[in-house]
């Protein structure tokens, strides 16, 4: 027809011509044109050959995890989305598959903890809600040595930033609500890989249980991934200037930030990524309760949960994402109460400080 975006075919079931023949298409939870495309496009942009798209992050996690049987031993970074954690921990734990937590920027702890029975190494990087970084050429060497399928969430990068499957990365993951829609428009997920094994057992997978990201929400993501490059241009650009104004602020305690020179993995991040993506973490010298003030008083930046958008969202991560962490785990992994996370839009970015800054004097 000439169209210039692909038509959403929002449609349950496809007519055969004849018994036994489709067109391609014969029930929508096994695929869908529009959904199609979709996969096309996010496997391209994060240099995959397969795309499967889900209807949540957390749907395609879980059928990372589906990848594992009982008795099989899992390796997860312990510093990630509290809604992994509880997967694991509650879900996951039930079909009888073990789960150790690690800190995958220490190669030798990771190491340390694989068993004869491991068979996933799942990190994410830059971490949720800790920013913290790991080495993409040591995580699959480690897999490789092991024989293990090494999976990676790569939400907070985007492609723009990383693309962990050129480093040698087995499975990699998005929660597409986040930055590849980035309008808080859609709830959607997505597995991409390079080995068609991989491939077939994830599509059976979403298939079997269902899992799939509905006609018009794929259609709206397509819609978000014409600015995507646009988008995360402005979203490092303003993070980085909001960091360094944290920093330096008298109020401000530690400022984690990838693309800062006191981040800890700085050095990982700069050499490994194109780019620091919009995500700042940050503790102030007042303490939780100054974090709360903080966070009641701001009014340009919403308070919600998510991240990823146009809009600029703060997050209490300890009441909010990660509220079903256990308290000890969340210290001992350095997410304090008194934490907050920042997901940087593309607002004028001397509005957000001036929000941020009285915002600040309240706290």
């Amino acid at each position: 027809t000439g169209s210039i975006l692909p038509p959403i075919y929002e449609t349950a079931t496809y007519v055969l011509p004849e018994v036994g023949r489709d067109l391609g298409f014969d029930y929508t939870r096994s695929s869908n044109p529009t959904r199609q495309v979709l996969e096309e496009n996010l496997a391209a942009i994060d240099s995959g050959k397969y795309a499967v798209s889900f209807a949540s992050g957390m749907s395609a996690v879980d059928s990372c995890f589906k990848l594992l049987s009982a008795g099989d031993h899992i390796v997860c970074g312990d510093d990630v989305y509290g809604g992994v954690t509880r997967l694991l921990d509650n879900v996951t734990a039930n079909q009888g598959i073990d789960v150790s937590y690690v800190d995958t920027t220490n190669p030798d702890a990771v190491r340390s903890v694989i068993t004869s029975k491991t068979r996933m190494l799942w990190i994410e990087t830059p971490t949720n809600p800790l920013l913290k970084v790991s080495d993409l050429e040591e995580m699959v060497k480690i897999a490789k040595e092991n024989d293990i399928l090494l999976g990676v969430d790569s939400t907070f990068a985007t492609p723009v930033f990383l693309r962990p499957l050129e480093y040698g990365a087995d499975i990699v993951m998005h929660s597409t609500t986040k930055y590849l829609a980035g309008h808080n428009q859609i709830i959607g997920g997505v597995i991409i890989t390079n080995h068609q094994h991989v491939y077939e057992k994830m599509k059976y997978i979403q298939k079997t249980i269902g899992a799939v990201s509905s006609p018009f929400d794929c259609w709206l993501n397509l819609s978000g991934l014409k600015t995507l490059h646009l988008r995360m241009k402005r979203h490092e650009e303003s993070a980085l200037a909001i960091a360094e104004f944290l920093e330096g602020h008298s109020k401000i305690d530690r400022v984690l930030y990838p693309g800062l020179a006191s981040h800890p993995q700085h050095a990982i991040a700069k050499a490994q990524m194109s780019g620091f993506s919009g995500m700042i973490a940050f503790e102030l010298t007042g303490g939780t309760e100054a974090g709360k003030r903080l966070m009641n008083n701001v009014q340009l930046c919403g308070l919600a949960e998510s991240l990823g958008s146009v809009e600029t969202m703060i997050t209490h991560p300890a009441s909010m994402t990660h509220v079903d962490v256990p308290v000890e785990d969340r210290r001992k992994r350095g997410l304090t109460d008194g934490l907050v996370r920042l997901s940087v839009g593309i607002e004028d970015v001397e509005d957000i400080i001036a929000d941020l800054e009285s915002a600040l004097e309240k706290a």
